[in-house]
């Protein structure tokens, strides 16, 4: 596990990443414990996916992730050649993301109990970053003569710049004359560092019950959703919108053409249109 932490470490991997990969492999040596790392083989591996979808009843992203950690531990630790089984994980069904309307985000807007659950929810909003990438902007990356926020080391350890809203600076400096962050934009209990990821999906929870919307299938994922899909609502060309969103690919921001709801307002259905005809023909 050590050698596992250090050559992830090395390579720059995430700490999200390192800590994924570490659980992962703990979960299949704890399932075989009589047998030593190096002599793990590919059919205990498919055998124990076999058991997590049997009696966890895991889905594709758990034992993908199961897959993907055993790959590297193979040929990044063990130096040894390993195919993924993608026959015990079949390929993900598409599903659209969840997207709030603009009444929604008002609403909840206007139920935040405090300044800085307001400044939260208002920069997810507006920016579109991330839960990791919110919880490590820093007081520096707030840029408000461009009016735009760099996030550094984004998904994909990429840096880029997103969207500061005005109406979002103006909550920001009020939030920042209440509680004086030291280093980064929105601190934990210590002073100069960052808030953990749960603070902020708690303090989201919070308002999304205060509002009433707590029966929805919403997350602090659904604002960067919701970000993309209004911005092409109102004429945002693709291309914008992914380096916005720091996508590496183009067909990953494509997503948001299915939820557009202005391009499907003006669609006149085929049924309706043959009843205007037929309607128009009788007259």
């Amino acid at each position: 596990m050590l050698k596992l932490q250090q050559v992830m470490t090395v390579g720059g991997y995430a700490n999200r990443s390192i800590g994924n990969y570490l659980r992962e492999m703990r979960f299949i040596f704890e399932y075989y414990p009589d047998t030593r790392p190096s002599q793990l083989t590919a059919e205990q591996i498919e055998k124990y996916i076999c058991y997590i979808k049997e009696v966890f009843r895991s889905g594709h992203d758990k034992c993908r992730m199961v897959a993907s950690s055993v790959s590297f531990f193979f040929k990044q630790v063990l130096k040894r050649p390993y195919d993924l089984p993608s026959k015990l994980y079949p390929r993900k069904g598409f599903k659209l993301p969840n997207v709030m309307t603009t009444d929604e985000v008002w609403k909840l807007l206007s139920h935040t109990q405090t300044i800085k659950q307001k400044a939260i929810i208002e920069l997810f909003y507006s920016s579109g970053v991330r839960l990791e990438e919110c919880s490590l902007i820093k007081l520096t990356d707030i840029d408000s003569k461009n009016m735009r926020i760099k996030v550094v080391q984004g998904k994909g350890k990429k840096d880029r710049y997103t969207l500061l809203s005005p109406t979002t600076l103006l909550t920001l400096r009020e939030y920042f004359l209440k509680h004086r962050p030291v280093t980064y934009l929105f601190e934990g209990q210590t002073k100069g560092k960052p808030i953990h990821c749960r603070s902020i999906q708690h303090s989201v929870k919070q308002v999304m019950k205060q509002a009433s919307l707590e029966h929805k299938d919403y997350s602090v994922h659904t604002f960067r959703h919701s970000f993309a899909t209004h911005l092409l609502d109102t004429g945002t060309d693709l291309h914008t919108i992914k380096e916005l969103l720091g996508h590496s690919n183009i067909s990953t921001t494509m997503v948001y053409l299915h939820l557009q709801t202005h391009r499907c307002s003006r669609i006149i259905n085929p049924l309706d249109q043959l009843n205007n005809q037929q309607g128009n023909g009788s007259k």
